[in-house]
């Protein structure tokens, strides 16, 4: 069933609350996720507990807990099997669309239902299909050994989500040493600037997280993308990069 939660259009108009969902193992000191939630205002973790013995209803319900507790727009910053947790928590909700998650960005998911996969793992397939109700990009890398590019790409066109494709970078974890990940900031502050052309608030040059702001830094750093690494593989509008 749908939750009932909705947002006037002040609140929807307004920052959204960054949540970060971990995935297996939680997200330790070095890890970008980690970097986003000390550095970024409005930034909070997910405490799904049983890190390393993950059950996963017990992962939606917490997933739920801190969407609804925010009261305010929401958008989801999941690695690896957080990822799943994710998609599973739109598969049980239903939410109403882009109320009050108006933005995922998803990184490194697992592939839950190769062939030996960890148990763990296993326990979140089969991965749903079902179209995200809301914008995201799913990103993955070349020698992710949790996934390969060919099953990180099916379920971006399953989620309806855009591929951004990461490099090869590993699992895009702490081991892969990316520091804040300048890549990773470049995909929120497009889904932070989408929230707030789709709210008609415009980019808002005084917003410190606003995605016009965070693209032009970006660019003088050189972190820009090149075209190439994004794919409109779930049948939404390519975006003017």
């Amino acid at each position: 069933m749908a939750h009932q939660l909705e947002l006037d259009t002040d609140r929807l108009s307004g920052d959204p609350l960054i949540l970060i969902i971990p995935g297996l193992g939680n997200s330790n000191a070095r890890h970008w996720q980690s970097h986003w939630e000390a550095k970024l205002p409005d930034c909070e973790r997910v405490d799904l507990g049983m890190w390393d013995d993950p059950h996963r209803n017990t992962w939606v319900n917490k997933i739920n807990l801190a969407v609804h507790r925010a009261q305010r727009p929401v958008i989801l910053v999941a690695h690896s099997l957080g990822c799943l947790a994710v998609a599973w928590w739109a598969e049980y909700e239903q939410p109403v669309q882009g109320n009050p998650v108006v933005g995922a960005l998803l990184v490194a998911p697992p592939d839950v239902e190769r062939p030996g996969a960890d148990a763990r793992l296993a326990r979140f397939a089969p991965a749903p299909r079902r179209t995200l109700p809301f914008p995201s990009f799913l990103t993955a890398s070349e020698n992710d050994p949790w996934c390969s590019l060919r099953v990180a790409r099916s379920l971006a066109t399953d989620w309806g989500a855009t591929f951004a494709y990461a490099g090869s970078i590993g699992h895009i974890n702490a081991d892969s040493r990316i520091g804040d990940w300048d890549f990773g900031q470049l995909l929120l502050g497009q889904l932070i600037r989408e929230h707030h052309s789709r709210s008609g608030d415009g980019e808002g040059e005084g917003r410190g997280r606003d995605g016009g702001s965070l693209r032009r830094h970006l660019a003088r750093s050189g972190q820009m993308p090149r075209p190439w690494a994004f794919e409109n593989l779930g049948g939404r509008r390519a975006r003017d990069w």
